[in-house]
């Protein structure tokens, strides 16, 4: 029996590198080699509460992560006509049978092999050249969820934009929102290494927000407007919140004019008092944006063609021999911007 390395949740707050049997395609099947997977928040958060609940009791099982890959295909199933062995390939997480790679289902990405059921060009996986490395072309499922959160907002040329939190969503969001050609995009955070980064990719302005007036700067930024009741509030069309924190919100609600939207793409925590109440002064519209239904494959052809861009995204490449390092990094908050394990060839 063939066997591989694969990372699973272990104690709480701990990985298990584990060897396990190495999957053999089916006859609808492509078996490929992962050669750079993405560390998500998905995956610390799994870490956090010890795997995936598996009962009433309280009982929590091992799950295997990783959902960010990208890689080469080395095996494929009498029935598939349109992969071959060599490929390079992205992988849509949800386009599998057996339950979503690496959140809950039987395989995960973060393993020197991944099984893809059913594989089918433009569903399971699509293709990318050999110009872009395989830890830039891993950004393809975040980049989708960011781009997924541009689509909600319906922005354009003309829209003033904050993206609050410049992790990788963030960025990534401010990268999808130039290409659209909206006119003006701030990116606020707390970490000045983070700004740093998102004026490199291409946000107009930056916001210190631990030390900074973040209402006082939008106003600066993108003129005075008012309020449905009339009260100067900034000229921002469009905030978007890629950091799940209550001030966030409450920020937006103090500073947004008649009319303004909310598109929430971060994961709220929970327990934090937000003033709904002051949304109506503004008819604020709030957008929740979760996943990709559509932009997988969609963002593809652009992360290759700006594919040097979207490169500065990446904060750190560990190989796949210090996994454990990998996660300690994306475990300790402000350690990371973006955690890429890279395989050898």
């Amino acid at each position: 029996m063939a066997t591989m390395k694969s990372v699973k949740t272990g104690d709480r707050n701990h990985i298990a590198v584990v060897d396990v049997e190495r999957p053999v395609p089916g006859p609808k099947d492509v078996l490929m080699k992962v050669r750079a997977c993405g560390i998500c928040g998905t995956d610390t958060f799994f870490l956090h509460i010890g795997g995936m609940p598996a009962g009433a009791d309280g009982s929590m099982r091992s799950i295997p992560l990783g959902h960010e890959p990208a890689g080469e295909i080395v095996e494929v199933g009498a029935e598939v006509t349109d992969l071959k062995v060599g490929d390079r390939v992205v992988v849509n997480p949800q386009g599998v049978p057996s339950g979503i790679i690496g959140c809950g289902g039987e395989h995960g990405a973060l393993s020197e092999y991944l099984l893809l059921e059913d594989a089918e060009i433009g569903r399971t996986v699509t293709l990318f050249p050999d110009t872009v490395p395989f830890d830039v072309a891993a950004l393809n499922e975040p980049m989708a969820v960011a781009r997924h959160c541009v689509n909600r907002s319906e922005a354009k040329p003309a829209d003033k934009v904050v993206v609050f939190g410049a992790g990788p969503i963030g960025l990534g969001a401010t990268i999808w929102l130039k290409l659209r050609g909206v006119e003006h995009v701030v990116v606020a955070d707390v970490i000045p290494e983070r700004l740093e980064t998102a004026l490199a990719v291409g946000a107009d302005a930056v916001i210190n927000s631990a030390e900074e007036d973040v209402t006082a700067r939008l106003t600066e930024l993108h003129g005075q407007a008012a309020n449905a009741l009339g009260q100067p509030r900034a000229g921002t069309d469009i905030y978007i919140d890629a950091a799940g924190v209550a001030a966030v919100v409450n920020t937006t609600i103090d500073s947004a004019k008649w009319g303004a939207k909310l598109v929430m793409v971060a994961v709220q925590k929970k327990g934090a008092d937000i003033d709904l109440g002051g949304m109506l002064r503004s008819e604020l519209t709030l957008i929740a944006s979760q996943g990709y239904p559509t932009e997988i494959f969609e963002v593809t052809p652009e992360l290759v063609e700006h594919h040097e861009r979207f490169a500065q995204l990446i904060s750190h490449r560990i190989p796949f021999t210090e996994a454990e390092h990998a996660f300690e990094l994306a475990l300790t908050p402000g350690a990371a911007e973006k955690v890429v394990v890279t395989f050898d060839a």
